[in-house]
This record gives C-alpha cells, structure tokens and sequence, in this order.
C-alpha cells in the first residue's frame, strides 16, 4: 500500500474514538510525520512498549488508519506506514455522536500538541537567538461570523500549503531548515466570555 496524498476524511465515530488515544495519536503522527516504522520505533514515539505499540498498531490498521510498509531488507520485522499525509474529522448527520467523537478526538489532539509546547519552552533557553526570535506563541481575538472564519481558515491552510514538510523534500528546503509545528485554533468563545 501506498500512502495516499489527500486528507481523509474520517466520520465514523468508533473510528475517532479508536484514534483518541494518545498512543495511538503519536504513533500515527510519527509514521506521518517520518514514514514507515516498526513497533519498536513507534513504541519510542508513543512512550510505550514494543508490544503495546504493536497492539496500537493493529488497532490503527483495523479503522484504516495505518497499514502494512514495504519490507526492510532484512525482512525480520513488521513495517507499518501511514495510508493518508493528514486527517480531517467531520460529523456524520447519521451518527448522532459523532459530534462527541470529533470532540473526544480533537480533545486528545490538542493535549498532544499542548505537550509539544511544552517542550519547546522547557528547552527555549537552548534554541538559538535565531529560532527564539521566529517563534511565535501567541493569541489573537478576531470579530467575525462563521462564513468569514470558515474563510480564514481556507486562507491560512493555502498560505501553509507550500511548506508543509509532509510535501517538501528536505532537499527543497533552505539550508538549515527544520520542521516547525504550527497550532490553528479558531473556535467561538463561550457566550459569557463573548461580551463587549
């Protein structure tokens, strides 16, 4: 199998919910982010054994998320690669939780990110002046309805199109380029907290 270039879009609850967990959620961005893996090299990723990664692995495959790689030269180990370059959760109107799902499933998304945040400040000190100064956490408060976000939103993933590393070769990039995560969170404020 071959990883497939478009998103696909998931809306099957079960399917969302089986991707929410977060070793699953960090298997599948590893093989994403950086192709086929074994268990053992995902289970590094994940932050658990070899075997749990193995049974996350089977779980993955199961809902059509992760599948079988071409094997290694050696041929001794099961390789597994990701069959789509990203995901895009949408609600199924015949599922009347899918909302919940989409929400379970991006909950768990956002805590993973939220750890890679993490780490960046733990480690900001020792980033070098270069990359502190074009790094980026902030927050803005837009006024807008739901057909001029939805709009944004389209813009700012074409602005982002060119650079995303899961498309551009490190050989196309410039020298000293590296992968740098980049967090879109656009959402309504509560309604108590949408005042003035």
């Amino acid at each position: 199998m071959v990883m497939e270039r478009q998103n696909r879009m998931v809306d099957d609850p079960r399917a969302m919910r089986a991707l929410a967990h977060p070793a699953r959620l960090a298997i599948l961005s590893r093989l994403q982010a950086q192709g086929p893996a074994t268990a053992t090299e995902c289970a590094a990723a994940a932050e658990v054994s070899p075997s749990a990664a193995s049974y996350h692995l089977r779980m993955l495959a199961k809902y059509g998320f992760v599948g079988d790689a071409p094997a290694r030269a050696d041929g001794r180990e099961r390789v597994w690669q990701a069959l789509h370059r990203g995901l895009t959760m949408v609600e199924n109107d015949r599922a009347p939780d899918s909302a919940e799902a989409v929400g379970e499933v991006t909950r768990a998304a956002m805590n993973m990110w939220t750890a890679d945040v993490m780490r960046f400040l733990d480690r900001y000190g020792g980033e070098s002046r270069e990359w502190r100064q074009a790094s980026r956490i902030g927050q803005a408060l837009l006024r807008v309805d739901a057909e001029e976000l939805e709009g944004l939103v389209a813009s700012m993933d074409a602005l982002l199109e060119p650079y995303l590393a899961r498309d551009r070769a490190p050989q196309d990039a410039p020298t000293g380029a590296r992968r740098v995560q980049v967090l879109m969170q656009m959402f309504p404020l509560a309604p108590e907290r949408d005042r003035a």
